[in-house]
């Protein structure tokens, strides 16, 4: 079976994991601030937080941004189901906006117009959630420009996108943001096994992520309450949860940002090839933003209805059959039962639904081979035209 996607480890990745194994410190150690170091200068931000997942990171996040009940954050509809879940768990109410056609990412149009309803109503959000599906950057000049006017606060989940550029400058650099979040789970352009990291330019939101990742404990004399006791004296002020990322895990991390730029190339060479071998077959192609550099962490196709017929799950029971372990990202969140409960119908994003009803994600990983790419090509007009 061909994935959709996996992890390229080398042997330095392995000695990096093996070096921490050798040393004094597996958790909480000096690897992962080199780690946070390393993706704060790549990403050209001031500050950056390994945490134990991507999860953990749009929670912090929010807690950051203080969203707790009554407040309302808004999300794409296409996206996995944390981008709207962190919210829930601050106490807040989620809302989705619906996906440009074009990019699958959040529609800067059908934000401005549910902006313009919910103002009416008084029920503009706190935050707005936009995700950079498969890795291409998400409008954000013009989310930046309505957050101005409507007063919301923007976390990118950039979950997706580590290593790609929007405007000529890397995504993550928080020109257009408070927070951004990454993931780096395996099948993710870079991984550390499990694991994400949130940055941001702000020093007040950086000061509550640091307390909300480790149980809202601080070292630091200067955020303390009482006078320090001595050297070993810590104290917890506020309410936070074990988010810490392992030294073991930011070694991985470390070494593989080394090869961050190699695995971006190595993904735009998979999706130009695809592209090449694809034309006319009955699907649509990616569109890239030209404002975009796409980190091409997945590669996803929709069928044309005009010229297949064959129903969606055929294809991918087909294509698996055949050894194409294929993909669908995602299912809108909204249709997942527990939203369901709490009244979004089916209707509510059509843009989203359309995509749901027509997207593959193919293999798309740095070291998939041409002879790989060849097999995916041909079982998948061999479903489409049989």
């Amino acid at each position: 079976m061909i994935p959709y996607g996996r992890q390229d480890i080398s042997e330095a990745d392995i000695q990096a994991v093996i070096d921490v194994l050798k040393s004094d410190f597996l958790t909480q150690g000096p690897v992962t601030p080199a780690f946070e170091n390393a993706v704060s200068k790549y990403c050209k931000v001031k500050f950056a937080f390994a945490m134990n997942s991507a999860t953990s990171a749009l929670h912090a996040a929010c807690l950051a941004l203080d969203v707790g009940p009554g407040d309302v954050v808004w999300t794409s509809a296409v996206t996995f189901a944390a981008s709207a879940n962190c919210a829930l768990y601050c106490g807040a109410s989620v809302d989705f906006v619906d996906i440009d056609p074009q990019t699958f990412n959040l529609s800067t149009d059908s934000l401005e117009t549910k902006l313009l309803h919910a103002k009416d109503f008084g029920q503009l959000p706190k935050v707005v959630i936009p995700v950079h599906l498969c890795g291409q950057p998400s409008n954000m000049k013009r989310l930046k420009e309505l957050s101005l006017i409507y007063d919301f606060k923007i976390i990118e989940d950039a979950s997706h996108a580590i290593g790609g550029k929007y405007c000529e400058e890397p995504i993550g650099n928080c020109l257009y943001s408070d927070i951004a979040v990454f993931s780096f789970h395996p099948v993710k352009i870079i991984t550390t096994a499990e694991g994400g990291m949130a940055v941001t330019n702000n020093a007040k939101y950086a000061k509550k992520l640091e307390l909300m990742r480790s149980h809202g404990i601080t070292r630091n004399i200067e955020d303390m309450v009482n006078p320090s006791k001595g050297p070993w004296y810590y104290e917890q002020i506020d309410l936070g949860y074990n988010y810490r990322m392992t030294d073991l895990q930011s070694a991985l991390g470390l070494s593989q940002i080394d090869r961050l730029d190699e695995f971006i190339e190595a993904r735009h060479r998979v999706a130009d090839l695809y592209k090449s071998m694809l034309q006319d077959s009955g699907i649509n192609l990616p569109w890239q933003d030209p404002e975009g550099y796409s980190a091409f962490h997945l590669f996803v196709v929709r069928l044309k209805r005009t010229l297949v017929e064959k129903p969606h799950s055929q294809i991918f029971k087909e294509l698996r059959d055949l050894g194409i372990g294929v993909n669908l990202h995602y299912i809108p969140v909204y249709l997942h039962p527990y939203y369901q409960k709490q009244g979004f119908l089916s209707g509510y994003c059509p843009e989203a639904e359309k995509y749901y009803s027509e997207a593959i994600s193919l293999p798309m990983y740095p070291n998939l081979t041409e002879c790989q790419q060849n097999k995916v090509v041909t079982s998948l007009l061999k479903v489409l035209r049989s």
